[in-house]
């Protein structure tokens, strides 16, 4: 069974009743690993090595947070540039990440509507995700396709089960060795078939 890490990173988590769902329901599935950044990192002086012995010791990293400003909250981007290192996770002999999997799972206040060619934000959240893409790609890690809860102001409580229950789906999958080839083409990991509580249309 692969090992997976949740690099957690949300500055307001206590407010979120989405994230608070979403994590409660997988933190403590065996073969899981919760490590949230701003809970272990408040002043951002972040433990290089450790962070590097915890990637190490998995096989599927994620990439946890809120869509701020179209990208994620700065501890992840400290997090990302300080412990990525040349000659280590990409660079010259840098090849100690190559062929785990990552993705990004996303939370956001706008709706999917919103996030495409006609709609406020002009493009998708797998464009916003470019940057996150192109650094798993250059450090040898396959890029999965992000897990993503829209509208997350308006969700009931019946709907935010639903999200809840693919997620662990999703981390199963995962788990079991889902590779991007059995993926197949999809925009959003949400869209799979074996997540079949699906709400997202």
């Amino acid at each position: 069974m692969a090992e997976v890490l949740i690099l957690f990173a949300h500055p307001k988590f206590e407010s979120s009743r989405v994230n608070k769902a979403l994590v409660e329901k997988i933190k403590k599935r065996p073969g899981v690993t919760f490590h949230d950044l701003y809970e272990h990192y408040p002043d951002f002086n972040i433990d290089i090595i450790k962070e590097k012995k915890l990637l190490l010791e998995h096989d599927v990293i994620v990439w946890h947070h809120p869509l701020y400003w179209y990208s994620c909250p700065p501890i992840l981007k400290q997090w990302i540039d300080l412990v990525l290192e040349y000659k280590w996770a990409y660079g010259p002999d840098g090849n100690a990440l190559k062929g785990k999997q990552v993705l990004s799972v996303i939370t956001a206040g706008g709706s999917r509507a919103v996030y495409c060619a006609e709609g406020n934000n002009n493009y998708s959240v797998n464009e916003f995700m470019r940057p996150f893409e192109q650094t798993a790609r250059l450090c040898g890690m396959t890029y999965l396709p992000p897990f993503t809860v829209m509208g997350t102001h308006l969700l009931a409580e019946e709907e935010l089960q639903n999200y809840s229950e693919q997620y662990d789906k999703a981390i199963s999958l995962l788990q079991q060795g889902i590779t991007a080839q059995k993926l197949g083409r999809c925009d959003y990991l949400n869209d799979l078939k074996q997540l079949h509580n699906s709400i997202i249309k």
